[in-house]
């Protein structure tokens, strides 16, 4: 349990988390994995090489610090934190190897002049606090998987049944568990956690399922990545029957139920969960905007599908902006999806959920964009398909 003085010495370190908290989780990040490699399959190596999963470790820190006060002041990030962690099987053994390494990073980055034993002392107590939060909750999460109708914890076996190109980039994988038993249903706008072994070696990731519950199996929608690892082998490799290890669903990001408009935005792959979201909200009967970005035709995923939606669901209103269009290529706007085109695409009533997804420039902007038309900023809704960070205001 922290004391006062440990208090006292966590907010004084806030300026240096300000300044310097990139080079020290990057620095973190390199010591750890390189030290233990059985915690490698945790973290996507692309994320570390373009600095993502450094600055967003930065940024819950400095979080953590500033509010050590009052945690509830950090809103949305620990359940952000906890489903990824969930998502990825994040368990307990596996905090005492980050907690030591980042004590390590601390003193090799700051110097032992500012890292002191009383120093080091007050945030190996303020890292424990931290954990055993983190801790508790994801064993929440856990036991609720596994007690859930088809529910499960850790690993469950899966084959793929179905796999289907989707656009050029974009292909869906449908699984079932080769149990045959049912599986546990989730929230529109959540994801799934795989366990692959890919030329002898583990990796995880989650994708977020691009198809309401139905019970018997989940489908997700990947992009192919430029050299990624694991959306190449799920492109070239993975084929119908193989089988897969999936983790259950999780994430804080999911459709809230309101009879309010609901706008869906996105850009690119992000429009995979805004279908789930679909699709769970239409029988609803609410009017809908399916609003979606992309270079041209042949990179749009799932047009088909959803302009058969908007023929059996007169409520469903769908609009395409598209940057590069090609030749034959159908759109409402080109360009940039802005301002002035988003005014003119919202219903008139403001006062809507909206939902949007998509390369962290586009959800800023559209962020943006929301609040000077006046959409309340309770209602505008955001997730980041990598490490959680923050969007500028």
């Amino acid at each position: 349990m922290l004391n006062e003085a440990q208090r006292a010495i966590i907010k004084a370190t806030v300026p240096l988390l300000e300044s310097g908290g990139e080079a020290l989780t990057t620095h973190f990040y390199q010591m750890m994995l390189a030290e233990y490699p059985q915690v490698r399959p945790l973290f996507n190596q692309a994320n570390q090489a373009s600095g993502a999963q450094p600055r967003a470790l930065a940024f819950s820190v400095l979080m953590y610090a500033r509010h050590i006060d009052r945690m509830e002041a950090l809103g949305p990030l620990v359940g952000q934190i906890v489903n990824k962690h969930v998502a990825l099987q994040i368990l307990p053994e596996h905090y005492p190897i980050v907690g030591t390494c980042l004590l390590r990073a601390i003193r090799e980055v700051l110097g032992e002049e500012i890292a002191t034993d009383e120093v080091i002392a007050a945030w190996a107590a303020a890292y424990g606090q931290l954990a055993d939060i983190l801790i508790g909750a994801e064993e929440a999460k856990y036991l609720e998987n596994e007690i859930a109708q088809g529910g499960w914890r850790g690993a469950r076996t899966f084959k793929v049944v179905r796999k289907e190109r989707e656009s050029e980039q974009i292909t869906s994988f449908w699984f079932e568990p080769e149990d045959g038993g049912a599986v546990v249903s989730f929230e529109p706008g959540q994801y799934l956690g795989l366990k692959l072994l890919i030329d002898g070696q583990e990796v995880r990731r989650n994708y977020s399922l691009s198809a309401q519950a139905n019970g018997r199996g989940y489908r997700i929608s990947v992009k192919r990545e430029a050299g990624g690892v694991v959306s190449g082998y799920l492109h070239d490799r993975l084929q119908v029957g193989e089988r897969i290890e999936l983790f259950p669903p999780a994430g804080d990001f999911a459709l809230e139920a309101s009879t309010r408009p609901l706008v869906l935005i996105s850009a690119g792959v992000g429009i995979t969960p805004t279908l789930a979201m679909l699709e769970a909200a239409l029988p609803t009967g609410r009017p809908i905007t399916f609003i979606h970005s992309a270079r041209n035709g042949s990179l749009q995923a799932f047009r088909p599908w959803l302009e058969e939606q908007q023929r059996q669901h007169p409520q469903l209103r769908l609009h395409f902006c598209y940057s590069q269009p090609q030749a034959g290529d159908r759109f409402d706007a080109q360009g940039r999806l802005c301002q002035e085109v988003l005014a003119s695409w919202l219903p008139e009533d403001r006062n809507l959920d909206a939902y949007f997804l998509g390369p962290a420039g586009f959800m800023a902007s559209v962020k943006r964009d929301l609040k000077a038309l006046g959409v309340p900023v309770a209602q505008s809704h955001y997730e980041f398909f990598g490490p959680a960070a923050q969007l500028p205001d």
